[in-house]
């Protein structure tokens, strides 16, 4: 979408979520202060954490900084909700979702609002570890119209270019993470916020989906550095609470947005394959855990 732009400065509302990573957090509120262009303002939902979180938050004394104090854990969806919800009703123009085991390079900010102002209402950082390598895994191709992908993320940033060097300037993308993607109020007033029932995982595909659907372009701006402070570990026991929520989500993503009726009953598909296999693979704890996600999937689309 394009519009007029007004001609005065944006102004940018960092969210930031965390839970129980004080030593992270601190870490990359400092990556915030160090940058040549500051934020506005800088929320963090402090979810419920049993460290010494509130310590760091009392600590901070260079970045213009509101603390949402949750009374219990409302997950990365929840404070994300939340997060977004007051940077919108404070009115700013922008509002860029970070995590808190990530540190932007010091121009990143500076970077994203130098993009064609007409083309830029969803801007996405461009990840990469501790050591420069590529780990940027937002999709350039997130398939719901193809009912035999049984993982709709087909291509993504990291694994079609394999260094940052060899992107364009700018890429398109399909979906997102919370973690270095930036949106105009507009996508906000058009779509509505981050959705809280999701608790973990898929609340930003959820997102990015809705924003592409009402005809929003979603750009991944190769120069706007976000260093990742901790390796990426999606290999996660399916049997435990974490593989309930990725099941469940991933269901709740095809339930919702499937673009026809056989992608939508990829999850009755999907279940049943994890169920008949559960001897085999001495999974009876997976298969409970997917015919729930099933179940509570339903409710939720």
């Amino acid at each position: 979408m394009s519009a007029l732009r007004r001609e005065e400065p944006e102004t940018v509302a960092v969210v930031v979520v965390t839970y129980n990573r004080a030593g992270l957090l601190l870490r990359m509120l400092g990556g915030l202060a160090a940058m040549d262009r500051a934020p506005d303002a800088v929320i963090v939902v402090d979810n419920a954490s049993t460290d010494h979180t509130a310590t760091v938050l009392d600590g901070v004394l260079d970045l213009p900084l509101q603390v949402i104090r949750s009374d219990e854990n409302l997950g990365g969806a929840g404070g994300f909700h939340r997060g977004v919800e007051a940077a919108f009703e404070q009115g700013f123009d922008r509002i860029w979702l970070m995590d808190d085991d990530v540190v932007p390079a010091p121009d990143c900010l500076s970077v994203l609002l130098a993009q064609d102002p007409d083309e830029s209402d969803c801007l996405m950082v461009v990840r990469e570890d501790r050591s420069g390598g590529l780990v940027e895994k937002a999709a350039l191709t997130f398939d719901l119209r193809r009912p035999w992908r049984l993982k709709p993320k087909t291509a993504m940033v990291e694994t079609t270019y394999g260094t940052r060097s060899a992107m364009p300037e700018r890429v398109e993308l399909q979906n997102v993470a919370f973690e270095g993607f930036m949106v105009r109020r507009e996508v906000v007033e058009t779509i509505g916020l981050p959705d809280p029932s999701y608790f973990i995982f898929y609340d930003d595909v959820d997102f990015a989906i809705r924003a592409r659907r009402a005809g929003f372009r979603i750009w991944a701006v190769r120069d706007a550095v976000l260093v990742r402070q901790l390796d990426f570990d999606q290999q996660h026991d399916l049997s435990g609470w974490k593989g309930y929520y990725m099941y469940r989500n991933l269901f709740v993503v095809h339930l919702r947005f499937g673009e026809n009726a056989f992608v939508r009953a990829k999850p009755w598909v999907i279940a049943a394959g994890v169920i008949a296999l559960a001897p085999l693979r001495g999974g009876r704890a997976e298969a409970k855990n997917v015919w729930r996600a099933l179940k509570d999937a339903r409710r939720m689309r």
